[in-house]
């Protein structure tokens, strides 16, 4: 299955202690970046959230945020931790002391201290445990996501991929009467300019000018490449990293292409995939 890098996704639950939710952004990146955000009393959360992520998504920038909101109506479970304050005040009285200028403490950031203000260990784990659930949630909805845009970059590439069958069709199919075209033209011109040549070494330079003019290998090489890109595609695994190494060939097939079109036609048609494999290129860099 496809899946694109760029997504989000948002969980959010109300709890008896307050409201918890995760947000989670993924972007493009070459490898696999997993960033948290949690506040304090979740800390301990980080190191299984992140193996977590490692395990679900093989690439992209995930930043996943974690809020929570403590209720205002207390049901009287929320405790002080006294001791913990009064090490606050202690050091801070110590550190007024060193001062020119002695200040005041702010009650409102000793509550703001991890660990101050909490309830009971019950409800504490109980909370940690909804966040790791909701975590979950939040997981399964972005990998959702990238599975939904990862479907319409899949059809996004099989369009373009079958633009490039076709027109490589269509130029094995003229390329016999560009040869013969061009091989008259340069007669002609020869007759026009009345010089006594001998006509086997003009077969031979003539000859020798059809086979660098040959791009039955291109055509061939670009056959196997949509071929090969269509496998990828139906594959289930990570296959960004594949894709845009294809891309790559792709485009050296076309340039090869151009430097060897003879006429306006087989210039359009090397210009026409170039196009093609950029737009393919493009989406490409947003796939896992």
């Amino acid at each position: 299955m496809v899946y694109s890098m760029t997504a989000f996704s948002r969980c959010e639950l109300s709890t008896d202690r307050g409201n918890l939710a995760w947000e989670i952004r993924s972007v493009n990146h070459r490898y696999l970046e997993p960033t948290l955000r949690l506040p304090e009393s979740f800390r301990a959360l980080e190191g299984p959230l992140r193996e977590r992520l490692r395990k679900s998504f093989a690439r992209g920038k995930l930043e996943a945020t974690l809020r929570f909101n403590p209720s205002v109506a207390g049901d009287g479970t929320l405790e002080v931790n006294q001791p913990l304050v009064d090490q606050l005040l202690a050091a801070a009285k110590r550190i007024s002391r060193q001062m020119d200028s002695p200040f005041k403490v702010n009650p409102l950031e000793v509550l703001a201290w991890p660990g101050v203000l909490a309830g009971s260990h019950q409800d504490e784990g109980e909370l940690v445990q909804q966040a790791r659930e909701l975590f979950e949630q939040a997981v399964e909805a972005l990998k959702a996501q990238r599975a939904r845009e990862g479907g319409e970059l899949k059809n996004l590439l099989e369009e373009r991929l079958e633009a490039i069958s076709q027109r490589v069709a269509s130029l094995r199919e003229m390329m016999p009467e560009l040869l013969a075209a061009h091989r008259q033209k340069l007669i002609d011109r020869f007759n026009e300019a009345r010089l006594e040549l001998d006509t086997t070494r003009i077969e031979q330079e003539l000859v020798l000018l059809a086979q660098k003019m040959d791009v039955a290998e291109e055509l061939d090489r670009l056959d196997t490449h949509v071929a090969e890109a269509r496998h990828v595609l139906s594959g289930d695994q990570a296959m960004g990293r594949r894709l845009d190494f294809l891309m790559q060939e792709f485009n050296r097939e076309a340039n090869t292409l151009g430097s060897k079109a003879i006429d306006s036609r087989s210039t359009q048609a090397a210009v026409d995939l170039k196009v093609y494999i950029e737009q393919m290129r493009e989406q490409v860099q947003n796939i896992e």
